[in-house]
């Protein structure tokens, strides 16, 4: 016992204190939001560009000679376009702060350099649901990329619960649901059903390009394009798999505990 309370004496305070303090240092490999240089085309460079995309995330322009817009729920971050294009064309930040409310904000046009930071809930649910989050986590067909890094929010360095925010294992005991991976045929009705058990008002999350668009996983007759209309999304948060500080960002933004 005494070897034990000397170990954890000496690891110290391991929770990171974000949002109150600065967040844990990106990886030098993470990929963040992309900026996207619009003058650094010509018609020949932008096709070569957006062909690179696995995905189709990014869009010419109405001439054909840049390349005008990033999606960012369809974007795995995988980098083949910054390889691709002409050097500084697209080049991938370090800007965690990627979620977005509406889907459409999830589309990034050339020259803008942020997103606008997710809304918080509103009204009723949100003084409701501010102070006591319970999500049940669904993966619908995920690769467990996400999923992994969903559940690193309940390890000692990072405890989700501070925030009032838990997993649960019965959907009868959520406020909402979080979601992850393409939405596999296999899995549509037990999501439908699911999001049914959960007594409202409630919120749903998807996590991860799988999630929000299908992904690799796009157009395939296996699975969805993501959640679709299947529920009501509240809360998009991009990437594949988006990091965790991603994902705490954007939770926290939605019940408000972050504002700027």
């Amino acid at each position: 016992m005494m070897k034990a309370l000397r170990s954890r004496l000496q690891q110290g305070y391991r929770t990171m204190k974000y949002p109150k303090g600065p967040p844990a240092p990106m990886p030098e490999r993470f990929r963040g939001l992309p900026l996207l240089d619009s003058s650094s085309f010509d018609p020949e460079s932008a096709a070569a560009c957006v062909e690179a995309c696995p995905t189709g995330a990014l869009r010419l322009g109405p001439t054909g000679a840049t390349v005008a817009s990033l999606d960012l729920g369809l974007c795995i971050f995988c980098g083949a376009c910054e390889a691709a294009c002409p050097p500084g064309a697209i080049q991938f930040g370090k800007d965690y702060r990627l979620a977005a409310r509406k889907r459409s904000d999830l589309i990034l046009e050339a020259g803008r350099t942020s997103l606008d930071p997710a809304l918080p809930l509103e009204g009723r649910i949100r003084r409701l649901l501010g102070r006591s989050l319970k999500l049940r986590e669904v993966s619908a067909g995920g690769c467990n990329g996400c999923e992994s890094d969903v559940n690193v929010l309940n390890t000692v360095g990072w405890d989700l619960g501070r925030f009032g925010v838990q997993f649960v294992a019965s959907p009868r005991h959520a406020d909402g649901i979080l979601i992850t991976g393409p939405v596999t045929k296999n899995m549509e009705l037990a999501l439908r059903k699911t999001w049914d058990a959960i007594p409202g008002p409630k919120i749903a999350i998807a996590v991860g390009a799988c999630a929000i668009s299908g992904g690799i996983y796009a157009g395939l007759p296996e699975t969805g394009d993501g959640v679709g209309e299947r529920v009501p999304v509240d809360l998009y948060i991009p990437g594949c798999p988006p990091h965790p500080l991603t994902i705490l960002d954007g939770i926290l933004r939605l019940i408000g505990r972050i504002k700027a």
